[in-house]
């Protein structure tokens, strides 16, 4: 049997004795149910953006990705643009309404917070893990009081009709979706009638050839983790929680001091390689907004949280390590995609000798997500360093404010 509490603990942040139990208990219960052994990777990753916005965020994802578009499938009130490099790593799902009045649950999750409400139909949905037996992983969750939308549900938010879908987290706000496939099987998506649009594909095909031209082409890799944003009172139960719906482990944690902050991983238990179910990381404030400022202490993670809700904040990719025009990978990526006109917002960070390299784009102004970029050097172990995650947290804290100010004097 598999045993999730075998890996050797990373951090310096201590933990509830109410989370240490209970992580004990529930990978243990995981374990022996047998949920750990028939959840598997993550298949997919589900995200949507502003209608009409679709065609310019292809074009940017097959640029600042190694994704391709494959297919568009449509459905009455919406299209899902289907990215993938290959089967042995997630797919992208863009979701797409057609009419902007169109409401439902995922946009209200974005109304309620003073940016997020600027991009209602901008949020990144979920994961899509494959599973061995979706009836008995099913069965198993629902006795865990794990609750799902129902046949009916899914039918009219046209979600995929072959998975099993966990409601929104109330903690991240973001979904789990379950569908049974052999690993030998292809991805088939039950959301509409497939098509290629050709104002998509000129779009990536364009991206495409300039990604090729600037010599990127191969130094970008596949994701490396996806790191979520959250209120600093449910770290450990979002924490708990993914661990209770995935067959992923807890790493570790640790604090960032400085920026009032902690960076907290899980892991799969299956692959130790991220490009085939990338790590899943929960950032979350040490004190919340209103003890802070009782100490004069920064609080970018929560500020992002009251400004755009619980959600994701970036999706991490490696970068190849090597070196191209006499300097690291990263940095030759970095300086190419800039004279492209996306913006970054720092100077890439890090050296050879810490072990590795960071940096994180700006906001894309079409799904909110922002790109990081990690190089990690030879036989770099750790996943990152103190250092640079505070100095990613300041950056993004700062062009977070910016946007604030700029959304309240535009009304």
């Amino acid at each position: 049997m598999i045993n999730s509490l075998a890996h050797l603990r990373q951090g310096d942040k201590e933990n509830t004795s109410w989370f240490e139990e209970w992580l004990v208990r529930i990978l243990e219960s995981r374990d022996q149910s047998g949920l750990t052994e028939m959840i598997q990777e993550i298949d997919a990753l589900m995200l949507t953006v502003e209608p009409g916005c679709s065609i310019a965020y292809i074009g940017e994802l097959s640029l600042m990705t190694p994704y391709h578009y494959l297919v568009t499938l449509e459905s009455e009130s919406h299209y899902t643009h289907l990215m993938r490099v290959d089967l042995e790593v997630p797919d992208l799902l863009i979701r797409e309404v057609k009419d902007p009045n169109t409401r439902g649950i995922f946009r209200s999750l974005n109304e309620v917070y003073p940016i997020g409400a600027h991009k209602p139909n901008s949020r990144y949905m979920g994961e899509i893990l494959r599973v061995t037996n979706l009836h008995a992983v099913v069965t198993e969750q629902k006795q865990r009081d794990i609750r799902f939308f129902n046949q009916d549900q899914l039918r009219k938010l046209e979600l995929p009709g072959n998975m099993a879908l966990v409601k929104p987290s109330p903690y991240t706000h973001n979904i789990v979706g379950y569908w049974e496939r052999q690993m030998e099987d292809c991805r088939v998506y039950a959301l509409g009638v497939s098509t290629i649009r050709d104002d998509i594909n000129r779009a990536y095909l364009e991206a495409k050839e300039l990604q090729a031209k600037l010599g990127l082409e191969g130094l970008i890799l596949p994701i490396d983790h996806l790191a979520t944003r959250i209120y600093s009172q449910n770290r450990e139960v979002a924490i708990l929680e993914y661990l209770t719906l995935t067959s992923y482990y807890y790493w570790g944690s640790y604090d960032i001091t400085d920026q009032n902050s902690s960076t907290n991983v899980t892991k799969s238990i299956h692959y130790s390689d991220e490009k085939r179910s990338p790590a899943k990381v929960f950032t979350a404030a040490n004190q919340p907004y209103f003890v802070a400022y009782l100490e004069n202490m920064i609080s970018p993670t929560e500020n992002f949280v009251r400004n755009y809700g619980p959600r994701l904040h970036h999706i991490a990719l490696t970068v190849k390590d090597g070196e191209m025009g006499g300097m690291a990978n990263i940095d030759y990526v970095v300086d190419e995609i800039r004279k492209q006109g996306k913006a970054f917002l720092l100077d890439v960070i890090g050296s050879r000798e810490d072990g590795l390299k960071q940096i994180f784009s700006s906001a894309s102004e079409h799904s909110s997500l922002i790109i990081e970029y990690v190089q990690r050097f030879g036989d770099f172990s750790g996943f990152f360093t103190k250092k640079n995650v505070a100095a990613l947290t300041h950056a993004a804290g700062v062009e977070e404010q910016l946007r604030m100010l700029h959304n309240q004097a535009s009304g």
